[in-house]
């Protein structure tokens, strides 16, 4: 009994970051507003520009070695 409900919880968390990476690429990603939830939308971007990517770190990393 255990087992089946850590399994639908982590089933339900799977769908739920699947569903979000969906809603990104089909509307911020292309720089579109969310239908009737606008406010989703600027949480994801928020959440995108916060997470490293090697572009940004590639930018850390020469601004560092400026600086030396």
């Amino acid at each position: 009994m255990r087992t089946m409900t850590v399994m639908i919880v982590l089933m339900l968390g799977i769908l739920v970051l699947a569903g979000t990476v969906v809603l990104y690429v089909a509307y911020p990603h292309r720089g579109q507003e969310v239908p009737q939830l606008p406010w989703v939308g600027d949480a994801l971007r928020r959440g995108v520009e916060a997470l490293p990517t090697l572009d940004n770190q590639r930018e850390r990393e020469e601004a560092s070695a400026g600086t030396r």
